[in-house]
C-alpha cells in the first residue's frame, strides 16, 4: 500500500500540489485522472521519487520513503516497476535485452536464469518467441507490451504507468488496460496509473484520484463516479455525449 498524507510540491515559488493525501491500494488498480495542469505528473513523479516534496510524506507500506536508509532505498528501486508514456525502449536492443535490463542492473543471476525470467514474462504478455526482435519491427500496443514485460520482470511490490494507452487505438488500448489489470491481481502488485482515458476509468478505475488545479478534488471507484455529483468530476469524465448517455442509464437503472 503507499500512503500520501499532505504532499506538496512547487516549482520556481508555483505551487503546484496543495496538499494531496490519497492511498493507494495494493492488488488493484490505482488511477490518477485530470486535466492538463492538474498536477497528476508532478504527483506521479513524486511517488516514484523523480521530484522531492517540500511538505508532506509518502510511505510504502507503511515507511516513508524520505526516511529510508541507502540501503533501504537500494531495495525500495528495485520493488518499482515503471512503463513510461512513450514505452521508452533501447531502440538497438532487441526485446530480450531490453526486458533483461533490469535484471542485469539489480540482480546476480546467471545468464540461464535471466533468460528463464524474460521468457516467463515475455509468454505473461503474450510476447513469446518475439525475443530477437527490435523494437522497430513492433507495433506499438506491442511495444507497450513489452514495456510492461520489462516493468514486471523484477517482480515489484509496485508498478507505475505514465499514461500507458497513449497513441494507441481503441482496441489495443482495451487490451494494454486488461494486461496491466490482470497482472496487478495476479501479483498483488499496487499498481498507479497516470491517465486520461476515460474507457480506462470506467472499465478499470477500481480506485480512482482526480487532482484539479493541485488538490485532490474527488476520490472514488468507477461505480461511484456513475453517481457522483461533483460537477467537476461530471465535467471532465462525461465530455463526450456516448459517456453522458452511458451514466443517464446507469442513473436510471439504480433509482
Amino acid at each position: 500500500m503507499i500512503e500520501v498524507k499532505n504532499l506538496h510540491k512547487g516549482f520556481g515559488g508555483v505551487e503546484v500540489l496543495k496538499g494531496i493525501s490519497a492511498t493507494f491500494l495494493p492488488g488493484k488498480t490505482n488511477l490518477i485522472i485530470g486535466q492538463s495542469g492538474s498536477g497528476k505528473t508532478v504527483f506521479l513523479k513524486s511517488l516514484i521519487g523523480l521530484h522531492i516534496p517540500e511538505q508532506g510524506t509518502i510511505s510504502f507500506d507503511g515507511k516513508v520513503n524520505t526516511n529510508f536508509t541507502e540501503e533501504e532505498r537500494q531495495q525500495w528501486r528495485q520493488e518499482i516497476g515503471m512503463v513510461f508514456q512513450g514505452s521508452a525502449l533501447f531502440d538497438s536492443q532487441t526485446v530480450e535485452d531490453n526486458v533483461m535490463f533490469p535484471l542485469k542492473m539489480f540482480t546476480k543471476k546467471t545468464k540461464s536464469e535471466m533468460l528463464d525470467r524474460v521468457n516467463f514474462v515475455l509468454n505473461r504478455v503474450n510476447l513469446e518467441n518475439s525475443n530477437k526482435k527490435l523494437p522497430a519491427e513492433l507495433s506499438g500496443g506491442m511495444q507497450k507490451r513489452v514495456a510492461i514485460a520489462r516493468a514486471i520482470v523484477m517482480n515489484p511490490k509496485y508498478l507505475f504507468c505514465d499514461e500507458p494507452n497513449s497513441g494507441l487505438d481503441p482496441q489495443t488500448a482495451i487490451v494494454i488496460d486488461n494486461l496491466v489489470q490482470e497482472i496487478t491481481e495476479e501479483y498483488k502488485i499496487t499498481t498507479v496509473i497516470n491517465t486520461h482515458d476515460m474507457n480506462s476509468v470506467i472499465e478499470i478505475g477500481e480506485k480512482i484520484v482526480f487532482l484539479r488545479k493541485g488538490i485532490k478534488e474527488w476520490e472514488g471507484s468507477s461505480e461511484n463516479i456513475f453517481s457522483t455529483d461533483n460537477e467537476a468530476v461530471v465535467d471532465f469524465v462525461y465530455s463526450s455525449n456516448l459517456l453522458k448517455k452511458v451514466r443517464e442509464v446507469y442513473l436510471n437503472e439504480t433509482k
